[in-house]
């Protein structure tokens, strides 16, 4: 049986996504962990921008981690009932939150030395003030929207773990965001956070085969 091949990279937060949903799911495909200094040949065939994640299907390829997700859960939807229908639609306008503005702040905060003219604290700020607004609106469970995980979670928790790794200290003990805190806590004790950070060695043409999950 040929599986669906999937490129990743540990450390990628849209690999991350890509590799969570499949965990969820049960969907098995062959890993290729890369390095993103030392792009394999195949993976440039498959998707010439040369980011990961990129799952290869049999009549397609997705090189997207979003459509990724949602084409999982158009095969089996893990998260039906995980949240209520009003937050459904909450869902998705802070997913483009965060893919939009989120990203764009965390790139200038966390990898300044790569753009020119970059005051840190101003994107560190933004970054922050999105999190304040996401503050107000969940509750005291274990994830944003109840005690069982959803579509939300995996898809923004891999970047508030990114904009945490930038100063831990400054965000564990000087920001009023508790809240947020909980749940990015929760996220990294999970075990769908856990199983999906197994270190694997750099694929090259010929390796032997890595299945996951």
């Amino acid at each position: 049986m040929n599986y669906p091949i999937l490129y990743s990279f540990i450390r990628c937060p849209y690999a991350m996504r890509a590799r969570m949903i499949l965990k969820l799911a049960d969907i098995k495909c062959e890993l290729r962990e890369v390095r993103l200094n030392n792009k394999p040949e195949h993976m440039l065939e498959a998707s010439p921008k040369g980011t990961v994640p990129v799952l290869i299907l049999e009549d397609k390829i997705i090189d997207e981690s979003i459509d990724i997700v949602n084409w999982a859960l158009n095969i089996t939807n893990v998260f039906e009932g995980n949240i209520k229908q009003n937050q459904i639609n909450l869902t998705e306008e802070l997913i483009d939150l965060f893919d939009d503005k989120f990203k764009y702040h965390l790139d200038r905060y966390k990898y300044s030395n790569r753009y020119e003219d970059v005051d840190v604290e101003h994107h560190q700020n933004e970054c922050l003030n999105i999190l304040k607004k996401l503050e107000t609106i969940i509750d005291g469970t274990n994830w944003f929207f109840g005690n069982s995980i959803s579509k939300l979670d995996i898809l923004i928790l891999p970047f508030i773990r990114q904009f945490r790794i930038a100063d831990q200290e400054w965000f564990d003990s000087q920001q009023n965001i508790p809240g947020i805190q909980r749940v990015l806590m929760n996220f990294l004790d999970s075990n769908i956070f856990k199983s999906v950070m197994n270190k694997y060695e750099e694929w090259c043409e010929g390796s032997d085969k890595i299945y996951f999950p």
